[in-house]
């Protein structure tokens, strides 16, 4: 029996590596590649990028799908059917990709995951506690200019 899921599941195959799967556009959302269970070992993002055509979403979609590897320090294998597949390292680097729209077999070694970098380990906290911040110093040195000038 099948039913709808709640939030999204690190899987252990019966070798190698746990891996967190996103499936399509799940990969364009940073908050879709965090998991409350265990890190995973990669992420699997499987897509069909048909509907883009010949445009530059394709590309912006596996450019998308590369973030997630750099901000959660996770491999990122991405199938894509008449989109474009590869095998991206934990720092961005594209280490094998298919041209777009390509029937190809891609065999290359699993990059190891790194420490999870500070966007893994505080999500957007950081960069809205940033925001805040620095707008709170500007609206008081505002405040002040214009209460030395009256």
């Amino acid at each position: 029996m099948f039913r709808a899921g709640f939030r999204h599941r690190t899987l252990k195959p019966l070798s190698g590596p746990a891996f967190l799967p996103l499936i399509c556009y799940e990969a364009i959302f940073p908050g879709a590649a965090t998991t409350r269970d265990a890190r995973p070992g990669w992420i699997l993002n499987v897509t069909n990028d048909a509907w883009f055509g010949d445009t530059p979403g394709p590309r912006q979609h596996f450019a998308q799908a590369r973030m997630r590897a750099i901000e959660q320090g996770l491999p990122l294998v991405r199938a894509a059917n008449t989109g474009i597949s590869g095998v991206v390292d934990p720092h961005g680097r594209t280490l094998a990709r298919s041209d777009l729209a390509a029937a190809v077999v891609i065999d290359t070694r699993l990059p190891t995951a790194i420490l999870p970098p500070l966007y893994a380990r505080l999500g957007t906290f950081a960069p809205v506690t940033l925001f805040l911040v620095s707008f709170g110093v500007l609206f008081v040195t505002g405040y002040l200019r214009n209460a030395r000038n009256d």
